[in-house]
């Protein structure tokens, strides 16, 4: 039978020797909290390695995911499908261990770490879900939503920002099945922190309203499981766990060092290190009884069983909370009408042609979906009241915890860490909102929603120099191209009410990456449409203004910039000019269109086209072309009134149409 020893040593082993065959990696981390491991995976974690996405199951989060040895190794042990060829391609070319830990590539693994902090904020929004859903679903006697996110992180997660911002909304939330382990070693890749982070970091998570547990010997067993107990037992807060630990345990040369953080040890301290951790194997030979202690599977599999037919019970008790809970969580689906009643909500919307700012269109938007989904978990980072996030139906959870509605706070970057990890827990389709200048703060965040092909709802208001006399700090330009540009990122910037509604639709049912709509401060006219052009909204572009013939022009325009466009082909067409104006909603969804129908709205023949957007002019290249132009930004904004500058920038029809006669 192997001992504790022997089971938190074949983790370092694992660790040190994926390291070396890849020549690169961090070995530091997991040797240095293997023993912590061992005692949480071993004795507490509430998993089932034969099904990861067992329903019930404790969330493990490795913030400091440069460490992802550790987890690979406890994956792997534990019975997950992970076979020991996988760790001998560590950071290989489609291999299942990739560098950092990456969601979707290894089973087993929660959420995409590497960014330092990132983990953290996830395991925020992932005890946000379970404490939401748990009061949501949960009746007397029937706990069918009850488990707990654990969170390893290092110094360098708590020196990000965003962990303030996340550990902060926390507290304040009272998530008593968050429990984070604060691997305090002393040391990050330039050496020992001392000289760049001495904050009283026990007194930090108190003043949060976290419940601290200071001192615990990261490399005793005893009290590493004592700690966890009491954290346990702390319903009414989170728990940081202050664990004491040698970064590189078990190397004799190397332990406590920089050298063994970023680095492998080499083939001499290896060898060095079996000797003083007495492990005689060889490389990546994991001994048969430390492979029996470390299986999983037979208590995960009882577990499992166990939550069944606690769900079996609850489902005679309650059969339409557990249909419902089923379709959210288990099945993942929409309720079966919600397509055909979105659509009625455009058409009506279509017919109601409100001239209003996109953000309240938005707005009614969520009133509308929000009574058909009450999956819809919204938010704002401190400003509602203008991005215009809440509706009648929104209730906060910081008074009711089965509530629909998250007020952030001033935390952009935190905010979308955390709806990261509501997505990945599931049960919710989140939104959250700010200026769409401040997407700058959480661009890393949205950058990861978007690599881990997750739905998330991002909405931003206040696009563009129309923000007006608050000035060019709060005025984006560059921003509507970098979300364009990111891979498996949905944008879309709607002209009016229908557009809007049908970006908000195209958001709810796209469940395999994020989508940023993008929204108005200033009002804007509705524009009419037939249904067939109503309908052709949804394909990201079509054509609004059909001059009925061959084009010499097109227009391309989105958001309040169509409503130029359409007033520009009026004073082209009365000089003769034969025009089209393309609105543009979403190029991304455009340019997934079959090659028919995007020659259809752009012909290939027609090379004479201007694009109108207040942003910055070099995206739309690839659409207008060497003979085209854009009329955009390639500067700053100013503080003025919007009106006064959406002039003085050239956003006007004289302009326009000087554009188009000089082509």
């Amino acid at each position: 039978m192997a001992s504790r020893q022997e089971r938190a040593n074949a983790i370092r082993a694992l660790s040190m020797d994926g390291v070396q065959k890849a020549k690169s990696g961090h070995p530091g981390a997991p040797m240095g909290m293997a023993d912590i491991a061992e005692v949480l995976w071993g004795d507490f974690l509430q998993h089932n390695p034969a099904n990861p996405d067992f329903v019930n199951r404790d969330r493990f989060v490795l913030s400091n995911g440069h460490g992802s040895m550790l987890i690979y190794s406890l994956l792997h042990l534990s019975g997950y499908d992970l076979p020991i060829e996988e760790l001998k391609q560590f950071r290989q070319l489609h291999s299942q261990t990739p560098g950092h830990p990456e969601y979707g590539y290894t089973k087993g693994v929660e959420t995409t770490t590497g960014p330092l902090g990132a983990g953290i904020s996830n395991a925020v929004g992932m005890a946000i879900a379970e404490k939401t859903l748990a009061a949501q679903f949960n009746r007397d006697g029937h706990d069918i939503v009850d488990h707990f996110t654990y969170c390893f992180l290092g110094d360098g997660c708590l020196m990000e920002g965003i962990s303030h911002e996340a550990c902060s909304l926390a507290g304040t939330l009272g998530l008593g099945k968050l429990v984070a382990f604060w691997d305090d070693n002393g040391i990050s890749i330039d050496g020992h922190v001392e000289g760049w982070f001495t904050e009283n970091v026990p007194a930090r998570f108190e003043s949060y309203g976290w419940h601290v547990i200071a001192d615990v010997d990261g490399h005793n067993p005893e009290a590493i499981a004592a700690a966890i107990e009491e954290a346990k037992g702390v319903t009414d807060k989170p728990t940081m766990i202050c664990t004491k630990t040698i970064i590189g345990f078990g190397s004799p040369n190397k332990s406590g060092s920089h050298d063994c953080h970023g680095a492998p040890l080499g083939d001499e301290e290896i060898a060095a290190a079996r000797e003083f951790l007495n492990w005689p194997h060889a490389p990546f030979e994991i001994p048969a009884d430390v492979y029996a202690e470390w299986d999983g599977k037979p208590k995960g599999a009882e577990l499992e069983a166990a939550w069944n037919s606690k769900f079996d019970a609850y489902a005679a008790a309650y059969p339409e909370l557990a249909a419902e809970f089923k379709r959210r969580v288990i099945e993942k689906a929409l309720p079966e009408n919600f397509s055909e009643q979105a659509d009625a909500f455009i058409a009506a919307t279509q017919e109601k042609a409100e001239n209003i700012a996109s953000r309240k269109a938005s707005q009614n938007t969520i009133e509308a979906f929000g009574a058909l989904l009450p999956e819809m978990l919204g938010g704002s980072a401190d400003l509602a009241g203008s991005n215009l996030t809440l509706w009648s139906g929104s209730k906060g959870i910081q008074d009711d915890a089965a509530g629909n509605y998250i007020f952030y706070g001033v935390r952009e970057f935190g905010m979308s860490g955390i709806m990261n990890g509501i997505s990945l827990h599931g049960g919710f389709i989140n939104y959250g909102a700010t200026f769409m200048m401040f997407m700058e703060y959480a661009r890393n965040a949205v950058r990861m929603s978007a690599l881990m092909g997750i739905q998330n709802i991002f909405v931003y208001t206040h696009d563009s120099i129309g923000q007006g006399e608050d000035g060019p700090t709060h005025q984006p330009v560059e921003q509507l191209a970098n979300l364009r540009m990111t891979p498996n990122m949905s944008t879309w910037r709607p002209a009016d009410g229908t557009e809007a509604a049908t970006a908000w639709k195209h958001a709810v049912e796209r469940r395999n990456g994020p989508t940023s709509l993008i929204f108005s401060r200033q009002g804007l006219p509705a524009q009419p449409r037939s249904a067939e052009q109503v309908q052709n909204i949804k394909k990201g572009a079509y054509i609004l203004v059909d001059c009925g013939e061959t084009p010499e022009v097109i227009l391309i325009a989105t958001g309040s910039e169509v409503a130029l466009a359409v007033e520009s082909a009026k004073a082209l067409a009365a000089d003769g000019v034969k025009v089209n104006v393309v609105s543009m909603p979403s190029t991304d969804v455009f340019d997934a269109q079959d090659a028919e129908y995007k020659e259809s709205v752009l012909p290939s023949s027609v090379t004479k086209r201007v694009a109108i957007e207040a942003a910055h002019v070099d995206y739309w290249a690839k659409y207008v072309g060497f003979a085209g132009d854009v009329v955009g930004m390639s500067t700053f904004g100013e503080s003025a009134p919007g009106g006064e500058l959406f002039k003085h920038f050239g956003f006007t029809v004289d302009n326009v149409v000087a554009k188009v006669k000089a082509l």
